[in-house]
């Protein structure tokens, strides 16, 4: 979504500055301690961030992203007063859950390739 250097800019600060809000500030037990920001894509307006989040594992994950959208409004107004932008854009999380797929698709193809091998070493 960013496609302007003032966008990557802004992206960038609001990971930086909601990585440390996350870890300083948000106190719901909820929220993992392991939670990490991925990812911020803005909007061309600056109107919306979409905040990209991983935590360790899938329980961790599914309370993680409601508490902090629960939490959006707290944030935005603390990224408002570190920020120097007009209007601070909207907070929007979703899990991003690119790396357990891909932990999962590893496993797979370890599980193929172990099958594979005791196939060729029984023909032998």
């Amino acid at each position: 979504m960013a496609n302007t250097t003032r966008q990557y800019r802004v992206a960038d600060q609001i990971q930086r500055e909601l990585a440390q809000l996350i870890r300083d500030e948000v106190r719901d037990p909820r929220v993992s301690a392991f939670a990490t920001i991925c990812e911020v894509d803005v909007t061309s307006d600056l109107s919306l961030a979409k905040i990209y989040i991983s935590a360790v594992d899938d329980g961790e994950d599914a309370e993680t992203v409601p508490a902090l959208q629960k939490a959006s409004g707290f944030l935005r107004r603390k990224l408002a007063s570190i920020m120097k932008l007009r209007h601070v854009p909207e907070l929007r999380f979703i899990l991003d859950d690119t790396a357990l797929k891909a932990e999962k698709i590893s496993r797979v193809i370890n599980d193929a390739v172990e099958r594979d091998r005791k196939l060729t070493d029984n023909d032998d």
